[in-house]
């Protein structure tokens, strides 16, 4: 089980980068997504309607404080996903062999605690990038790419993959 942890959410500023951290997630294989900051109704419902939509089982949630998430998976292994960490392709053959993930990812500056907590902290570069980016690289590597042929159960919207022009299916 794959969880992640979008620390800090920032209604006004943060939306749309927290709207696709959390369709990354889904789409890329991870089992669910815990906001953490400001609650924000509208953007836990967009995500929640893309589940409802286009299927699968994925949770999407809201805790105020990052460290009751932190609580809930104290069993589950914590890599916290950050520029300054050890490289991705240097570790992720030993994160792979854990089943019980908790994937943190930042918004606003990321508390000091969080490097301590994490087992792993994980770069995919070293370079500024943007937590939706990591997410995504993050995901791949651990499913070794196996996630871009996961099915979405009880799908109301389907894509047919198409060489030119776009073709969906509707339930």
């Amino acid at each position: 089980m794959i969880i992640v942890l979008r620390l800090g959410h920032r209604k006004e500023r943060d939306a749309r980068i927290s709207t696709h951290c959390g369709l990354v997630a889904r789409a890329l294989g991870a089992d669910g997504i815990v906001y953490s900051g400001e609650r924000d109704k509208k953007m836990l419902t967009s995500v929640r309607n893309v589940v409802k939509n286009w299927g699968g089982k994925f949770s999407v949630s809201y805790e105020r404080d990052w460290k009751s998430v932190m609580k809930k998976h104290k069993k589950s292994t914590v890599v916290h996903l950050t520029m300054y960490g050890m490289p991705i392709q240097k570790e992720i053959g030993k994160i792979r062999k854990k089943r019980n993930v908790l994937v943190i990812i930042g918004g606003e500056k990321v508390p000091f605690d969080i490097y301590h907590k994490a087992h792993w902290n994980i770069s995919v570069t070293n370079q500024p990038h943007s937590e939706v980016a990591a997410l995504a690289v993050f995901l791949d590597k651990y499913f070794s790419g196996k996630e871009l042929d996961k099915k979405f159960g009880k799908a109301k919207i389907q894509l047919v993959p198409q060489e030119k022009g776009k073709m969906w299916l509707k339930r």
